[in-house]
Protein backbone atom coordinates (compact mmCIF):
# COMPACT_ATOMS: atom_id res chain seq x y z
CA UNK A 1 0.00 0.00 0.00
CA UNK A 2 1.33 3.41 -0.97
CA UNK A 3 1.79 6.17 1.64
CA UNK A 4 -0.93 8.24 -0.04
CA UNK A 5 -3.46 5.43 0.24
CA UNK A 6 -2.39 4.69 3.83
CA UNK A 7 -2.83 8.33 4.89
CA UNK A 8 -6.35 8.30 3.53
CA UNK A 9 -7.25 4.86 4.81
CA UNK A 10 -9.54 4.04 7.68
CA UNK A 11 -6.70 2.27 9.53
CA UNK A 12 -4.63 5.46 9.60
CA UNK A 13 -7.42 7.51 11.12
CA UNK A 14 -8.08 4.84 13.73
CA UNK A 15 -4.41 4.79 14.75
CA UNK A 16 -4.28 8.59 14.74
CA UNK A 17 -7.30 8.75 17.02
CA UNK A 18 -5.69 6.22 19.37
CA UNK A 19 -2.44 8.21 19.44
CA UNK A 20 -4.30 11.46 20.16
CA UNK A 21 -6.24 9.74 22.93
CA UNK A 22 -3.01 8.49 24.52
CA UNK A 23 -1.49 12.00 24.34
CA UNK A 24 -4.60 13.54 25.92
CA UNK A 25 -4.55 10.97 28.71
CA UNK A 26 -0.83 11.55 29.37
CA UNK A 27 -1.27 15.33 29.43
CA UNK A 28 -4.23 15.03 31.80
CA UNK A 29 -2.29 12.67 34.08
CA UNK A 30 0.71 15.05 34.09
CA UNK A 31 -1.48 18.02 35.00
CA UNK A 32 -3.09 16.06 37.84
CA UNK A 33 0.33 15.04 39.10
CA UNK A 34 1.58 18.64 39.08
CA UNK A 35 -1.60 19.76 40.72
CA UNK A 36 -1.06 17.20 43.49
CA UNK A 37 2.60 18.17 44.01
CA UNK A 38 1.92 21.89 44.19
CA UNK A 39 -1.52 21.70 45.84
CA UNK A 40 -2.79 24.01 43.14
CA UNK A 41 -5.79 25.93 44.47
CA UNK A 42 -5.43 24.38 47.93
CA UNK A 43 -4.12 26.38 50.90
CA UNK A 44 -3.61 25.36 54.53
CA UNK A 45 -4.50 27.69 57.43
CA UNK A 46 -1.55 28.06 59.81
CA UNK A 47 -2.51 26.96 63.36
CA UNK A 48 -1.85 29.03 66.47
CA UNK A 49 1.35 27.67 68.04
CA UNK A 50 1.44 30.15 70.92
CA UNK A 51 2.53 28.63 74.29
CA UNK A 52 3.19 25.23 72.65
CA UNK A 53 6.35 23.25 73.27
CA UNK A 54 8.46 22.68 70.15
CA UNK A 55 7.89 18.91 69.96
CA UNK A 56 4.10 19.29 70.11
CA UNK A 57 4.06 22.13 67.56
CA UNK A 58 6.35 20.21 65.20
CA UNK A 59 4.06 17.16 65.28
CA UNK A 60 0.98 19.31 64.67
CA UNK A 61 2.57 21.02 61.66
CA UNK A 62 3.73 17.74 60.16
CA UNK A 63 0.16 16.44 60.25
CA UNK A 64 -0.82 19.45 58.12
CA UNK A 65 2.10 19.03 55.72
CA UNK A 66 3.99 22.02 57.12
CA UNK A 67 7.53 22.29 58.52
CA UNK A 68 8.69 23.96 61.75
CA UNK A 69 11.94 25.91 61.79
CA UNK A 70 13.34 27.28 65.08
CA UNK A 71 14.92 30.72 64.73
CA UNK A 72 15.94 31.93 68.18
CA UNK A 73 14.97 32.46 71.82
CA UNK A 74 13.71 35.77 73.22
CA UNK A 75 13.96 37.40 76.65
CA UNK A 76 11.92 35.55 79.24
CA UNK A 77 8.23 36.46 79.36
CA UNK A 78 6.75 35.43 82.70
CA UNK A 79 3.23 35.18 81.24
CA UNK A 80 4.42 32.43 78.85
CA UNK A 81 5.61 28.91 79.80
CA UNK A 82 9.39 28.43 79.71
CA UNK A 83 10.72 27.24 76.33
CA UNK A 84 7.30 27.64 74.72
CA UNK A 85 6.63 29.33 71.37
CA UNK A 86 6.08 33.08 71.71
CA UNK A 87 6.36 34.22 68.09
CA UNK A 88 5.59 32.61 64.74
CA UNK A 89 5.76 33.59 61.08
CA UNK A 90 3.47 33.35 59.15
CA UNK A 91 0.98 34.27 61.84
CA UNK A 92 -1.87 32.03 62.93
CA UNK A 93 -4.76 32.00 60.46
CA UNK A 94 -2.59 32.81 57.44
CA UNK A 95 -3.15 30.39 54.55
CA UNK A 96 -0.05 28.78 53.00
CA UNK A 97 0.86 26.03 50.55
CA UNK A 98 1.80 22.52 51.56
CA UNK A 99 5.43 22.17 52.66
CA UNK A 100 5.72 25.81 53.81
CA UNK A 101 8.20 26.49 56.63
CA UNK A 102 6.78 28.05 59.80
CA UNK A 103 9.42 30.06 61.65
CA UNK A 104 9.14 30.25 65.45
CA UNK A 105 10.89 31.88 68.42
CA UNK A 106 10.96 30.39 71.91
CA UNK A 107 10.60 31.87 75.37
CA UNK A 108 13.75 31.63 77.50
CA UNK A 109 13.83 29.27 80.46
CA UNK A 110 13.96 32.13 82.98
CA UNK A 111 15.21 35.62 83.67
CA UNK A 112 18.90 36.20 83.05
CA UNK A 113 21.32 37.37 85.74
CA UNK A 114 22.21 41.06 86.00
CA UNK A 115 25.49 42.20 87.56
CA UNK A 116 25.00 45.19 89.83
CA UNK A 117 27.12 48.19 88.83
CA UNK A 118 28.90 50.48 91.31
CA UNK A 119 26.20 52.48 93.07
CA UNK A 120 27.71 53.68 96.35
CA UNK A 121 27.38 57.43 96.94
CA UNK A 122 26.10 58.04 93.42
CA UNK A 123 22.95 60.04 92.77
CA UNK A 124 19.57 58.35 92.93
CA UNK A 125 18.61 59.61 89.47
CA UNK A 126 21.76 58.20 87.91
CA UNK A 127 21.51 54.74 89.53
CA UNK A 128 17.74 54.47 89.03
CA UNK A 129 18.10 55.07 85.30
CA UNK A 130 21.03 52.65 85.10
CA UNK A 131 19.17 49.82 86.86
CA UNK A 132 16.06 50.31 84.72
CA UNK A 133 18.17 50.09 81.56
CA UNK A 134 19.50 46.74 82.84
CA UNK A 135 15.96 45.38 83.24
CA UNK A 136 15.49 45.85 87.00
CA UNK A 137 12.48 47.43 88.68
CA UNK A 138 12.50 50.19 91.27
CA UNK A 139 10.93 49.36 94.63
CA UNK A 140 10.43 51.43 97.76
CA UNK A 141 12.71 54.25 98.88
CA UNK A 142 13.94 54.58 102.47
CA UNK A 143 15.75 57.69 103.70
CA UNK A 144 18.64 57.60 106.13
CA UNK A 145 20.28 60.47 107.97
CA UNK A 146 23.07 61.79 105.78
CA UNK A 147 24.49 65.13 104.69
CA UNK A 148 23.99 64.43 100.97
CA UNK A 149 20.39 64.40 99.78
CA UNK A 150 19.31 61.58 97.45
CA UNK A 151 22.75 59.99 97.39
CA UNK A 152 22.56 56.18 97.21
CA UNK A 153 23.69 54.67 100.51
CA UNK A 154 22.57 51.13 99.75
CA UNK A 155 20.37 48.78 97.73
CA UNK A 156 18.32 45.82 98.94
CA UNK A 157 16.32 43.00 97.36
CA UNK A 158 13.75 41.07 99.40
CA UNK A 159 15.38 42.44 102.54
CA UNK A 160 18.87 41.34 101.53
CA UNK A 161 21.59 43.98 101.33
CA UNK A 162 23.18 44.08 97.89
CA UNK A 163 26.83 44.70 97.09
CA UNK A 164 28.54 45.94 93.95
CA UNK A 165 29.04 42.97 91.59
CA UNK A 166 26.21 40.87 93.07
CA UNK A 167 24.09 38.85 90.63
CA UNK A 168 20.37 39.51 90.58
CA UNK A 169 17.67 38.20 88.25
CA UNK A 170 16.38 40.51 85.54
CA UNK A 171 12.96 42.02 86.36
CA UNK A 172 13.72 41.89 90.11
CA UNK A 173 12.56 44.71 92.38
CA UNK A 174 15.34 46.71 94.03
CA UNK A 175 14.76 48.97 97.04
CA UNK A 176 16.79 52.14 97.58
CA UNK A 177 18.35 53.59 100.75
CA UNK A 178 19.02 57.29 100.18
CA UNK A 179 20.49 60.14 102.15
CA UNK A 180 17.91 62.61 103.46
CA UNK A 181 20.21 65.66 103.38
CA UNK A 182 19.16 66.63 106.92
CA UNK A 183 22.36 65.83 108.79
CA UNK A 184 23.91 69.15 109.82
CA UNK A 185 27.67 69.56 109.85
CA UNK A 186 28.79 70.47 113.39
CA UNK A 187 31.78 72.80 113.23
CA UNK A 188 32.13 73.00 117.05
CA UNK A 189 34.33 69.92 117.13
CA UNK A 190 36.80 71.54 114.75
CA UNK A 191 36.79 74.75 116.81
CA UNK A 192 37.51 72.83 120.00
CA UNK A 193 40.33 70.94 118.31
CA UNK A 194 41.75 74.22 117.01
CA UNK A 195 41.65 75.79 120.49
CA UNK A 196 43.29 72.73 122.01
CA UNK A 197 46.15 72.98 119.55
CA UNK A 198 46.94 76.46 120.88
CA UNK A 199 47.44 75.32 124.52
CA UNK A 200 51.15 75.34 125.49
CA UNK A 201 52.70 71.91 125.84
CA UNK A 202 53.58 72.41 129.54
CA UNK A 203 49.88 72.85 130.35
CA UNK A 204 48.95 69.75 128.33
CA UNK A 205 51.30 67.69 130.50
CA UNK A 206 49.99 68.98 133.80
CA UNK A 207 47.29 66.43 133.93
CA UNK A 208 49.71 63.55 133.40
Amino acid sequence: MSIKKFLTSKTFFIQLAIALGIVIILVFALLKFLDYKTNHGEEIPVPDLSKMQVAIADEKLKELGLELLLLDTVDFKKEMPPFSIVEQSPKAGTTVKDGRKIYVKLNSGGFTDITLPDFYEKTYRQISANLKSLGLKEGKITYKKNMAKDVVLGLTHNGKTLKVGDKIKKNSVVDFILGDGKEVFDASDIILESEASQIPDEFKNDGE
